[in-house]
């Protein structure tokens, strides 16, 4: 079972690589770029797996660049505030 396929899953692994990273001394504008490259990626590459990724990947779709660099600081911004 891939942490895609479960909402809470997926939030919990990207919680805990964020941890990681800014224990690890990444800065905010270089955590943001690599939310938006991840975003981009599963976009293009992977199926949505459950209703909230489906949302995220139509949000993502008809998104301009700096739309989708907001919805990927919004995920990085949801796993802080539940971490």
């Amino acid at each position: 079972m891939s942490v895609l396929d479960n909402w809470g899953q997926w939030k919990d692994f990207l919680g805990s690589r964020l941890d990681q990273a800014q224990s690890e001394g990444m800065s905010n504008n270089v955590i943001s770029d690599v939310a938006y490259q991840v975003g981009d990626y599963l976009a293009k590459n992977v199926d949505p797996k459950n209703e909230q990724e489906r949302v995220l990947a139509d949000l993502w779709s008809v998104a301009d660049e700096k739309e989708q660099h907001a919805i990927a600081n919004l995920m990085v911004k949801l796993v802080q505030n539940n971490g």
